[in-house]
């Protein structure tokens, strides 16, 4: 009891320090939520994800007749936000444009070629080819319906277009989910967990690796040599403190990236927090190990950022894995912060549910156990 008491002790004075490092205050509570706008902001959209609506400008000239308002209503049908502008005589605006001729409706009931002109910003990418698809579809499905409501000479009027629009459909696509998601997370899904999961490993490794060769280096850990307190009690102590400083920072950044980026983190917690805790425990360590093999604080913080950069990008922190080749997709899963990445994507964004994880789970704790035993084979009072 007395030597968890007194690595109890070491835990609470390690905390209270790191905590009035500015730091250590920049990196865990400041610069976690600003690279979650930052980077969510940069990939929202990246692979077609995202729930916003699309903005499309759609132009018309005044005489486009009411055939034109038909097909915004297509349009808008296909998911598009639409701003319309009837002056063709200023250049349309905008990412998406939709230029409608003039004399549009009376154009089609005399049966003449009518031009509509479609263009983007950009007419290559995945994006830009399902936009032409979707405004193709729209643009034919009101020729669709001019066809149809048209009578044996071909003429048609309004009021048989509108009666066709909300007409029952008889042949109807009922579209449902079959299995687990297939699209790979991006914007604010990715940005939020790999960021997290990367300044909680940054944070271990400079701040809870610099501390201990401060004390080191003034002589602080010499007099814990003196006391009766064994090896393994002081390091459960350094560790026990590094490891609530990282559940803190992993608290935090889930409650604003719910709150302010409105992230939902699926429906099995338990597990997930489980895998954070894991995430923790051994990016603590991780941050022992390295204060014991470096001599300087120069070191530390050096070896810290690179380490913590190189294996953030590796393992799927800075962009989704799933994006990568099959190679590289399998060494992420050979680095720690790959188990954790791959877990929460699991548990969060392919909901393909708790099982699914305790391969990372067991990763993560033999990691930390062997990571532990080195921590304290390698800890030096002096």
């Amino acid at each position: 009891m007395t030597t968890l008491r007194a690595a109890w002790f070491i835990a609470r004075t390690d905390v209270a320090y790191l905590l009035r490092q500015r730091e250590t205050l920049l990196w865990t509570f400041l610069m976690p939520p600003a690279f979650f706008f930052f980077i969510g902001s940069v990939t929202s959209g990246f692979g077609g994800g995202g729930d916003v609506a699309p903005n499309i400008t759609i132009q018309t000239a005044r005489n486009a007749g009411f055939l034109a308002d038909h097909v915004v209503r297509r349009i808008e049908e296909q998911g598009f936000e639409v701003t319309l502008r009837s002056d063709l005589d200023t250049l349309p605006t905008g990412r998406r444009q939709l230029i409608l001729p003039a004399g549009f409706t009376d154009s089609i009931a005399a049966q003449k070629p009518v031009k509509v002109e479609f263009a983007t910003e950009s007419d290559v990418g995945v994006d830009s080819q399902y936009d032409q698809i979707r405004v193709a579809r729209a643009v034919y499905g009101v020729l669709a319906d001019v066809i149809v409501s048209a009578d044996a000479e071909g003429a048609f009027d309004q009021s048989t277009i509108e009666r066709l629009a909300v007409a029952p459909r008889p042949l109807q696509l009922t579209v449902s989910q079959a299995g687990s998601r297939a699209e790979f997370p991006t914007g604010f899904e990715q940005s939020v967990p790999g960021t997290m999961v990367m300044f909680t490993l940054l944070v271990m490794l400079t701040s809870g690796s610099v501390l201990l060769v401060i004390e080191r280096n003034q002589g602080l850990l010499r007099r814990l040599a003196s006391s009766p307190l064994p090896r393994r009690g002081v390091v459960l102590g350094k560790w026990g403190g590094r490891l609530f400083l990282g559940l803190v920072q992993i608290s935090f950044a889930m409650v604003v990236g719910t709150l302010l980026f409105k992230i939902r983190w699926g429906p099995d917690l338990p597990m997930l927090f489980v895998i954070l805790l894991a995430w923790g425990a051994l990016a603590a360590v991780l941050g022992i190990v390295l204060g014991n093999l470096a001599r300087t604080e120069g070191q530390s913080i050096a070896i810290g950022v690179l380490a913590s950069n190189i294996l953030a990008a590796l393992g799927g922190c800075w962009w989704p894995i799933e994006v990568t080749p099959q190679w590289m997709q399998s060494f992420a899963l050979t680095l720690p912060t790959g188990w954790t990445m791959d877990a929460l994507h699991k548990l969060v964004s392919f909901g393909a549910g708790a099982s699914s994880a305790v391969p990372h789970l067991l990763a993560l704790i033999v990691g930390t156990l062997v990571l532990a035993s080195a921590a304290v084979r390698t800890f030096r009072f002096q």
